[in-house]
């Protein structure tokens, strides 16, 4: 990064916040300010594995194939082991929460994929289980970050308008996808 004018991790934290907010503004069309970011990451530690990632999943305007498989793998149905492609365009919503929120701690991950078997058994047990989930597609998280409110994190994910956001207060989780635009 150059920090030759006095800039720094601060000053493109200030700018990319700046850029999401125009975006937001923006709607749909606001979602193409991701072309100017040159690097995109993100950190996970599954809840439920314990197992940890932090990956450069975007680099030099593309996605990183090799790492994408690495998240595909941390997100995959832990109950059964089954893998799916995990949407980038759900990882990037990702990115630009923690980059609207400022948090640098890692997404502690509840749920990523889930097969079709697991989602029917999750079903057969809770009403808040969707029979069409997109998390079957790969293209849903329920997510939490440590020393962040679940609360406010639900709040800035639904500002965003870029999908689906849940809050469901007594797992203490946020539920995030790219599907439409709708809250809960």
């Amino acid at each position: 990064m150059d920090t030759r004018h006095g800039g720094g991790r601060n000053d493109r934290r200030q700018f990319l916040r700046g850029t999401l907010c125009a975006a937001a503004a923006l709607g749909p069309v606001g979602k193409a300010w991701g072309a100017l970011v040159e690097q995109r990451s993100l950190s996970f530690v599954h809840t439920h594995t314990g197992e940890r990632l932090s990956t450069v999943y975007f680099q030099d305007g593309a996605y990183v194939a090799q790492e994408l498989d690495r998240v595909n793998h941390l997100l995959r149905d832990f109950r059964t082991g089954d893998l799916h492609p995990i949407d980038p365009a759900l990882l990037d919503i990702l990115f630009d929460l923690r980059t609207l929120i400022e948090h640098d701690q890692p997404f502690e991950v509840i749920s990523g994929y889930r097969s079709p078997k697991t989602n029917e058994a999750l079903r057969r047990c809770s009403s808040g289980v969707s029979p069409h989930s997109l998390h079957m597609e790969g293209r849903a998280i329920d997510v939490r970050l440590a020393g962040f409110s679940t609360v406010t994190l639900h709040d800035v994910a639904r500002g965003m308008r870029r999908g689906g956001v849940g809050y469901y207060a007594a797992s203490d989780f946020v539920h995030l996808d790219n599907g439409r635009v709708r809250y809960w």
